[in-house]
């Protein structure tokens, strides 16, 4: 005969502590509490004026996420370093990745082309941004930073001479791919709180993880993979 399963009453007056939610779809469930941080550090983002709407950034006013999901006011990237760099597709991302992003771009991946490539990059393939889901998908897992638009998957890059380097192929190709690859590993992690790469686990063979969350009180901990 099936019993109903025995609840200690500190966990029922725990629940309202967390979150526990499930997407409409049958997607992974998970617990998610909404960190204080992540409001104040996206608010003085957008306080400093230091992200404006322009051809290639505009606000989105609502991403359709359950819960804690979303942000602020997110923005759809559709453009680095000036415009000069495009994202196929657009990320949705909040304002610190913003401009995270595209200094990472404009300051790393673009001199990195040049260095070991000998030519200029024009696109970034985006494998994810946002996205509200558990962290690899895994069924009850931590709610993952794309849920709160705070990461960013990139899986290629396209050279202005037509070449394309992805990440998959590239991590153990050619000799410059390989040295380009672990340039613009290595200049996310001067700009990211995580970066993962496909050294990091079998979840990220084929493309650059990179986010802005927060591993310890201050926010001074990196996880570079």
């Amino acid at each position: 005969m099936w019993k109903v399963p025995f609840v200690p009453v500190h966990v029922v007056l725990l629940l309202p502590l967390a979150l526990l939610i499930a997407s409409c779809a049958g997607g992974p469930s998970y617990v998610a509490e909404k960190e204080p941080w992540r409001d104040s550090s996206e608010q003085a983002c957008l306080a400093s004026g230091s992200v404006q709407q322009t051809a290639f950034l505009t606000p989105v006013s609502n991403l359709g996420g359950p819960g804690v999901c979303g942000a602020i006011k997110p923005f759809e990237m559709s453009a680095a370093d000036y415009g000069r760099v495009t994202f196929r597709p657009a990320a949705i991302l909040r304002c610190p990745m913003v401009n995270s992003v595209d200094d990472w771009v404009k300051n790393s991946i673009a001199p990195a082309a040049a260095r070991y490539l000998g030519t200029s990059i024009v696109q970034l393939t985006v494998a994810s941004s946002y996205s509200c889901r558990t962290r690899n998908g895994i069924a009850g897992a931590k709610l993952s930073e794309h849920g709160m638009a705070n990461a960013l998957d990139v899986s290629a890059f396209l050279l202005a001479d037509g070449r394309k380097i992805t990440v998959k192929r590239g991590w153990h190709g050619t000799a410059d791919e390989q040295a380009f690859l672990r340039a613009v590993r290595s200049g996310a992690c001067e700009r990211f709180a995580t970066v993962l790469s496909p050294d990091a686990d079998r979840f990220h063979h084929d493309h650059f993880h990179v986010d802005l969350a927060r591993h310890n009180r201050d926010g001074t901990y990196r996880v570079c993979r």
